[in-house]
């Protein structure tokens, strides 16, 4: 290297740092809990609710309270032996303490405490303890309480104590901290819906613990208990509450061998999108793994062995395919593994050879024998994926069709695409715009090397409701998948995506909230992977201009309006922006298209299971649920008057 390059750091033995006890946590947070984010914020909470779920696993707990305390404090409750407040032998301290203030310290390492455990690597506790502005633990055991309390970065600064007394009968361990805003910068503030919705997931994926959840910041205390007696049976039939089941009851299978433990509950609805959710000791593996390998193969088989065995499928050649025999299913996967293997970091893909077998024999056996034992239920799986076979062929030619027709290879592009000029898809973005109108200020207003506009004409097919054939014929999806480049189903290649910044752009109406919900739908029926990787994005054009003399300003809520209207005063040009069409070129671009000033929303998956259930409420057939939901979610606001 050319001496001109070299840094001016020296690189001797007193460079060299040893960072002691939890000071490596709160140095590069990130490896621990991957961001110091919202989602790592709430990766607090789950650290500390697993080692309650933990003790419920292996059978000393029945009931976990989570409290939401004022100024953003979590207290965690179980009712299991209460951790061990002896002194730890190797390190000298108490056991407590050593929990909290250890790294990879814990009962999960095939010292007998746990059989199963969420947990692999015993940091949860120390790291959670590491990133708290303070941190308190209460211990009942043997008849007596005990405290301790950790500050300033998971230091001790009241070492483990006996504090009082209590009954034999009281046991179990409370946790209380208060994350660290020194770490967690963007915000200290949880949200109750995320807490709320993976409590519950908890309590289905373990029918024999009840969880309260209290969030007590407001005026009013919330209150919810979890208990749900029918496990996965019961997570199937509350994912599918909003959707036609073709059958009533699910489908449940459950067997083990050794100490790996398998189940499954499975149901069909009439829609198209097959949704199977798998589990390892209550990890939400997203990526799947060998357990959904092992049933997706023994599910495809069975169906087709059943078919073939009552002569509905009548040609030796014909066979049913995964995909059709998915379509319309919901399913939920749990292994429970005394030593589970994953596949990378965040743990969401399972990765044990032996799982793979294990499933599929346990699935496969009682899954035909459930069919055998109920003919009706099996002739409508059976039909349901013989229709879906025949609509994947008619697919396949509309594909055929649309490729030669109209370039669905991407050999040319849309007529209405005004592209850009740059090659780079990083740098590049396009905006799906409501209208022509609005399309022609976009173009005129836009930076031409990196921003393509692709304007719609009307509001495109509700794909809730349609079949992939059908989806081809609709012209404003088809110039979408053109000018994306990826393709759809089968062939769909992410690495081929043109633009890594989908830009939303409609009217902020009801029109243009409609047609949001429509494209959004579509995205995630059919390009999840692009959600998922983080391209997709909603425009934030303003609601009104306001001028006094040269001064203008944009306001993109009413509560900025009213304040924009208390600094200039009263005597203001207010112009409330119907649609997109009444700005001009320079206007649009300065408020929304400009990257130094526009507000973009990222759209994100963070419960690919709750996004699954409200695409299908919104944009399903059932009118009901819908309506319910509109009518407890609605806002409704004064008309204000435009000057």
């Amino acid at each position: 290297m050319a001496e001109e390059n070299r840094d001016n750091y020296s690189y001797t033995s007193k460079d060299i740092q040893v960072l002691e006890g939890l000071e490596a946590v709160r140095k590069r947070p990130g490896m621990y809990i991957a961001t110091t984010s919202s989602k790592g914020l709430h990766h607090l909470v789950w650290e500390i609710v697993d080692n309650a779920i933990d003790e419920a696993l292996a059978g000393y707990c029945d009931r976990i309270v989570i409290k939401i305390l004022k100024g953003d404090v979590i207290e965690v409750t179980d009712n299991g032996r209460g951790m061990p407040v002896g002194i730890h032998e190797k390190t000298g301290i108490s056991t407590v303490e050593t929990i909290f203030t250890v790294l990879h310290a814990g009962g999960k390492f095939g010292g007998g405490a746990y059989k199963v455990s969420g947990g692999l690597h015993g940091v949860g506790a120390s790291v959670v303890n590491a990133l708290s502005e303070w941190l308190e633990v209460e211990v009942k055991i043997g008849g007596k309480k005990y405290f301790c309390r950790f500050a300033n970065g998971g230091h001790v600064e009241q070492k483990l104590k006996q504090v009082g007394e209590c009954s034999e009968h009281e046991h179990g361990t409370t946790v209380r901290f208060k994350a660290d805003p020194l770490i967690f910068d963007e915000t200290t503030v949880y949200d109750y819906n995320i807490i709320h919705d993976r409590i519950r997931e908890l309590a289905f994926l373990n029918p024999f613990l009840v969880i309260d959840l209290y969030d007590e910041r407001g005026d009013e205390v919330k209150k919810v208990t979890f208990e749900y007696e029918g496990g996965i049976s019961e997570y199937v039939s509350f994912l599918n509450k909003d959707k036609k089941v073709l059958f009533e009851d699910p489908i449940y299978v459950k067997g083990n061998e050794g100490d790996i433990v398998c189940e499954v509950a499975l149901q069909y609805n009439d829609g198209y999108n097959s949704n199977v959710y798998s589990f390892c000791n209550n990890v939400n593996t997203g990526e799947g793994g060998t357990h959904e390998e092992g049933f997706r193969n023994s599910l495809t088989r069975v169906i087709n062995n059943y078919a073939k065995a009552n002569n509905m499928l009548k040609k030796d050649e014909d066979v049913l395919t995964g995909d059709d025999v998915r379509e319309g299913i919901t399913a939920i996967i749990s292994v429970r593994h005394p030593d589970p293997q994953y596949e990378g970091q965040t743990k969401t893909k399972l990765g044990n050879s032996e799982v793979r077998r294990i499933m599929s024999s346990i699935f496969s056996e009682q899954f035909e024998r459930y069919l055998m034992e109920n003919p009706d239920v099996a002739k409508i799986i059976v039909n349901k994926g013989i229709t879906a076979s025949k609509a994947r062929i008619a697919a396949k030619k509309a594909r055929e069709t649309v490729r030669s027709k109209n370039g669905l290879e991407f050999s040319s592009m849309p007529d209405k695409l005004t592209d850009c000029s740059g090659r780079d898809p990083e740098l590049n973005e396009i905006y799906i715009v409501e209208g022509d109108s609005a399309g022609g200020s976009a173009k005129e207003g836009r930076d031409p090397k990196h921003q393509a506009i692709l304007p719609l004409r009307g509001k495109i097919l509700n794909v809730e409701k349609a079949r992939l054939h059908q989806i081809l014929d609709n012209n404003e999806i088809k110039s979408m998948i053109t000018a994306f480049g990826t393709g759809i189903g089968e062939n769909f290649d992410i690495s081929k995506l043109r633009y890594h910044k989908i830009v939303i752009m409609t009217d902020a109406d009801v029109d243009g909230a409609h047609i949001r919900i429509l494209l959004l739908t579509f995205f995630y029926r059919f390009f999840k992977e692009i959600i998922e990787g983080g391209y997709v994005y909603v425009a934030q054009p303003p609601l009104y201009r306001v001028q006094r003399g040269n001064s203008i300003r944009y306001a993109y809520t009413d509560n900025q309006l009213e304040e924009i209207k208390k600094e200039f005063g009263d005597r203001v040009s207010l112009q409330r922006y119907k649609g997109l069409g009444e700005m001009d070129p320079s206007q649009l671009w300065e408020t929304t298209m400009n990257p130094n000033n526009r507000t973009l929303l990222q759209v994100n998956i963070d419960s690919a299971m709750e996004a699954d259930k409200y695409f299908s409420m919104l944009m399903g057939d059932e009118v009901e649920p819908r309506k319910n939901y509109i009518m407890e979610n609605a806002q409704f606001v004064r008309n204000l008057d435009i000057v």
